[in-house]
């Protein structure tokens, strides 16, 4: 499975944060190529050949330096504090102990169940990986919200494949909500299972 799109409600438009990246890009390019053409007329004053291929300018064009920015800031920047509270965006990636509790109709326990739960984020894409001793869990979309009152909440749905041998579980689809903590240390949440495996239960996850 791969990484997959997240939307992003509550905290700042990405299309916004496209816009300053394009804009400071604009700059940063401006002014190295400033620099250059610069460094080649005092050059040129002092007798010195030079020749600055057209090659070079375009590396260092709006668009290549766009490109650098954007990919230093989805996999880095936006991870940073400041940034990071600035854009309302919490950084959830690592491993995850997950303690669940599978409950009756009624809503009394039925059983508790143990996995670990790996979160792959980067600015534009997320995945939520959990594994359990019977089956394992790969998220298909995911939403992430900031709630100014309880925390950040994530909101994704998943498929459901159990390990072979576990003749007793089918592959099934689910739906699961995790309201975070501040400190981003812990979190729970509540799951529900349809299309293949009727169950519902708690979660709760502790950062590892």
């Amino acid at each position: 499975m791969q990484e997959h799109e997240y939307a992003l409600l509550g905290g700042v438009n990405r299309a916004e944060v496209g816009r300053y990246l394009g804009a400071i890009a604009a700059g940063v390019s401006a002014v190295i190529v400033f620099v250059l053409l610069t460094v080649v007329d005092l050059a040129q004053q002092f007798g010195i050949p030079t020749n600055l291929p057209p090659a070079v300018l375009s590396l260092v064009g709006a668009g290549a330096v766009f490109g650098a920015l954007y990919w230093i800031f989805d996999r880095h920047a936006w991870r940073w504090p400041y940034i990071g509270q600035l854009l309302k965006v919490p950084d959830l990636a690592g491993d995850w102990q997950c303690d669940g509790q599978t409950l009756k109709p009624d809503g009394s326990d039925s059983y508790g169940w143990e996995g670990k739960v790996t979160i792959i984020q980067s600015w534009d894409k997320l995945r939520v990986r959990l594994k359990t001793s019977q089956s394992g869990s790969n998220s298909i979309t995911a939403a992430l919200i900031h709630d100014e009152a309880d925390g950040y909440r994530l909101l994704y749905n998943y498929r459901n494949d159990p390990r072979i041998g576990e003749a007793e579980l089918k592959s099934h689809l689910g739906f699961a909500q995790l309201v975070f903590s501040k400190d981003l240390r812990s979190a729970e949440g509540e799951y529900f299972n349809g299309h293949g495996r009727f169950t519902f239960g708690t979660m709760r996850l502790a950062r590892i």
